[in-house]
C-alpha cells in the first residue's frame, strides 16, 4: 500500500534542475512564462531564413558591368589602368587616348554648379557570335545624353575583355 501526501499529489508544472535552471520539458530550456507568446517572434522553432531572403543579387551582365567601368574611367573617377586586365591592347590604347580628355566628365551647369554625375541610363547588346557581345550604352549627365559603344570578346579563360571602344561625338549634334 502506497501513501501519498498532499505535497506529492500536487506536482509542480516546472521542475528545477540540479543547476537551478527551470525547464519546460526534458532537456528543453524554458524561454518565458508558460502560455506567453511574444507577437514579435515566430511561433515555431527558429528556422533558417527563406531562400528568397538570403539570395544575393545576381551579378550584372558583362556588358552592363563594362558600361559602368568605362563610364567611371571616361568621366575621370577611376584611373585608366583599372581596366588594364579587362581590355585587349587595341581597346586599352583607345582608352589611354580618351581618358585624359575625360569626355564623360560632368560640365559646369552655370552659376558655378556642377551637373549631376553621369550615369548609365540604358545598356543594350547584340550577339553576332556566342563569344562576342557588341554593346551600346546611353550615358546621361543632367539633360545631356551621350553614346558609348564597345565590343566584348570572351577569351579561352572564359573572361570577357573589351576589344573595341567608341564614344559618340563630343560636340553637340544640333
Amino acid at each position: 500500500m502506497t501513501v501519498t501526501t498532499q505535497s506529492d499529489a500536487r506536482t509542480p508544472a516546472r521542475v528545477r534542475s540540479s543547476r537551478g535552471a527551470s525547464t519546460a520539458g526534458p532537456g528543453r530550456p524554458r524561454s518565458g512564462p508558460p502560455g506567453r507568446r511574444d507577437s514579435r517572434r515566430p511561433a515555431g522553432p527558429r528556422t533558417a531564413p527563406a531562400a528568397a531572403g538570403r539570395r544575393r543579387a545576381s551579378p550584372p551582365a558583362p556588358h552592363e558591368w563594362f558600361a559602368e567601368q568605362l563610364l567611371l574611367t571616361l568621366s575621370g573617377r577611376r584611373p585608366v589602368h583599372a581596366l588594364l586586365g579587362h581590355a585587349l591592347p587595341a581597346a586599352y590604347d583607345r582608352l589611354v587616348e580618351l581618358a585624359p580628355q575625360a569626355p564623360l566628365r560632368p560640365s559646369d551647369s552655370g552659376a558655378g554648379r556642377r551637373a549631376p554625375a553621369p550615369a548609365v541610363r540604358h545598356c543594350g547588346l547584340c550577339r553576332p557570335r556566342p563569344d562576342v557581345i557588341e554593346a551600346f550604352a546611353r550615358i546621361a549627365s543632367g539633360e545631356r545624353l551621350r553614346a558609348l559603344a564597345f565590343r566584348l570578346e570572351r577569351g579561352g579563360d572564359a573572361r570577357w575583355r573589351c576589344a573595341a571602344l567608341d564614344i559618340g561625338p563630343s560636340s553637340p549634334v544640333w
